[in-house]
């Protein structure tokens, strides 16, 4: 079983609450352990926003979501790009991407599968492949959006890394009618990876590239 610690960790999320969703128990189990996390999203979805909350409420949700990770508020990083539209700006996604990997110089890349079915997922995860394609690049679950998932890799979770991402999840308030957006399936989906080795709690992951 290897250790991840004293490294820097670049979590790219499509939209802001991405990184929560797909390895939020990770995110407090590398901080509790001393890496440096870093979270890049790249849009706030606020032309998807339901009518009764404010248009960019989820800018005020993932402040406070990464915040309960333990995610410092300088290294969380959004853009401005519109939802669903990222296929239009795959250049300008790529320099900024780029800009990230100058600026950060991260050790491990976290980024969608490259078989999400959403177009902004999807153009996240092939950007950032070319971006750090010289780094170790692996792909967190989104079990919603993932028709195919190769769950080679399990990160092992304790109970307090779960309580944790479920507290994240619950802070998006303008998500909860989504099904999961809920304690009850962060715990459920924990004990299900952690059963698959044998475990509590884990999250899986695919390796797309991975350096040793």
């Amino acid at each position: 079983m290897l250790e991840i610690k004293n490294k820097k960790i670049l979590v790219i999320a499509p939209h802001t609450d991405d990184a929560e969703f797909g390895m939020g128990g990770a995110i407090a189990k590398f901080i509790e352990d001393g890496n440096t996390v870093y979270c890049a999203a790249f849009s706030a979805c606020q032309q998807s926003v339901l009518s009764s909350f404010p248009a960019d409420i989820l800018i005020t949700e993932v402040k406070e979501a990464s915040g309960i990770l333990g995610i410092k508020p300088e290294n969380l990083y959004l853009f401005e790009y519109d939802v669903r539209t990222f296929n239009f700006h795959r250049q300008a996604i790529l320099d900024d991407i780029i800009g990230l990997r100058e600026k950060l110089a991260p050790d491990i890349v976290f980024i969608p599968s490259t078989n999400d079915v959403h177009q902004d997922h999807g153009v996240i995860a092939e950007e950032s492949i070319r971006a750090f394609k010289f780094s170790s690049i692996l792909s967190y679950e989104i079990p919603w959006n993932n028709f195919r998932f190769s769950n080679t890799c399990f990160i092992l979770l304790q109970e307090n890394h779960v309580a944790k991402k479920a507290k994240a999840v619950e802070t998006y308030k303008s998500q909860a009618h989504r099904k999961y957006a809920s304690a009850a399936f962060v715990q459920a989906l924990a004990r299900t990876r952690g059963v698959q080795i044998n475990s509590d709690f884990a999250e899986c992951f695919e390796i797309v590239r991975l350096i040793m």
